[in-house]
């Protein structure tokens, strides 16, 4: 990896792209007053086991970021639900996101992704991937999905980077002062929350054949889903819905930059692009974190972890643990298994994982057939998310 990180100055704060980390693959991080875990099979214990390590790690939250946090909620929010709850309200959607219903899209993934790049062309300037498809791909299609306007597409990026793309790291220690950081993130969620609101209150007025008319319908044990329930459900979706593909996209076409004799091969084999998309998904994991609140003491990777500490679950760092998988520095698409924990693992495993497949496969097929090359411009460098929670690219402009 020392090639592509410095090929394309990959920031330091993507630690587990430097290089074999060192380490134990559970430790303490006092100063921030949480326990990160970076091994793979630690990792894959973690996500097997929603009793001990819950998702719910809000409760672990400190009262003064709390009370910076106003009337913010985390209900019907699926990613922050444990069993049984979870169960039921995932229930809800799996419907929209079926082998047979996402299967149904790849037409329409298609055709816009010709669009897109169509616009660009027409416009004549350098094609820049994020901005000119990566983005506005995977926002089009979840916004029809969810019955959104995907003309508002610039509202909802952004909403998304006010939340995502923040350099600053999160830290619970009570000595911490984080409020100007939670004030900030709290404005485009109420902007988000208000939008949605009001489109899931006309649709209780006017029901459509979409997802968001969905789950206003929605039961759960008789009885239909509360507002604010509905407003975080189709939250997750939208953010979660396009954020993914658009850091998987561009993750992709930065392997094929930097590995130009893979390029050549999957050019040859289309067939092999799924596989691609995989190796990509493990080297340069898009969501790299997320969090876990203990509910008792536990013993992790021959540590001692006490009940009511949060954890901090490295997905990134595990797919690259040498312990799962051999050279794993290395960009390899004939990796064979390739079992990375990209979209996580077991109850919360990504309900958007077939959908976000399914567009980075049309279009990395699509991008093939028209550009002679996918080559980045040393002259006009890419840059990375700030944030240290995500891996992935803001801009990738092509030659």
């Amino acid at each position: 990896m020392t090639d592509i990180v410095e090929r394309y100055h990959i920031p330091e704060h993507f630690f587990w792209l430097h290089g074999s980390r060192k380490g134990q693959p559970v430790e303490h991080d006092a100063a921030a007053g949480m326990w990160g875990v970076y091994g793979y099979p630690e990792t894959h214990e973690i996500l097997s086991d929603p009793a001990t390590f819950s998702s719910d790690t809000m409760r672990l939250v400190p009262e003064a970021m709390r009370r910076d946090m106003e009337d913010f909620s985390l209900e019907g929010f699926i990613t922050q639900i444990d069993p049984p709850e979870h169960g039921k309200l995932r229930k809800l959607v799996s419907s929209a996101f079926t082998r047979k219903v996402v299967a149904d899209l790849e037409p329409r993934i298609a055709t816009v992704t010709h669009e897109l790049i169509d616009a660009a062309k027409e416009r004549g300037d350098r094609f820049e991937l994020v901005a000119d498809l990566a983005y506005p791909l995977p926002v089009i299609v979840i916004a029809e999905l969810l019955g959104v306007p995907s003309s508002d597409r610039a509202l909802f990026k952004k909403w998304a980077d006010a939340l995502f793309q923040r350099d600053s790291k999160t830290s619970l220690n009570p000595d911490a002062d984080q409020s100007e950081q939670v004030r900030a993130a709290m404005k485009p969620w109420h902007e988000m929350t208000d939008y949605l609101a009001a489109h899931a209150a006309e649709r209780r007025r006017q029901p459509r054949a979409d997802l968001l008319t969905r789950l206003v319908e929605a039961e759960v044990d008789g009885e239909r889903l509360p507002d604010e329930q509905v407003v975080n459900f189709a939250i997750v979706l939208l953010l979660a819905g396009h954020v993914t593909t658009t850091m998987l996209l561009g993750n992709t076409v930065l392997c094929l930059d930097a590995y130009p004799e893979q390029q050549d091969k999957v050019r040859a084999d289309r067939a092999s692009i799924p596989a691609v998309i995989e190796e990509s998904l493990r080297l340069f994991t898009p969501f790299a974190v997320l969090g876990r609140a203990t509910t008792r003491e536990t013993e992790l990777g021959g540590v001692t972890i006490p009940a009511d500490q949060v954890v901090m679950v490295w997905l990134g760092a595990a797919n690259r643990d040498p312990r799962q998988f051999r050279d794993p520095d290395a960009f390899d698409p004939g990796r064979d298994p390739n079992p990375h924990l990209a979209f996580g693992r077991g109850i919360h495993f990504c309900l958007g994982a077939p959908l976000a497949r399914l567009e980075g496969r049309v279009a990395l097929d699509i991008l093939l057939d028209r550009f002679p090359a996918l080559r980045t411009d040393p002259q006009d460098p890419v840059v990375f998310l700030p944030t240290p929670n995500m891996t992935g690219v803001r801009r990738l402009p092509l030659l």
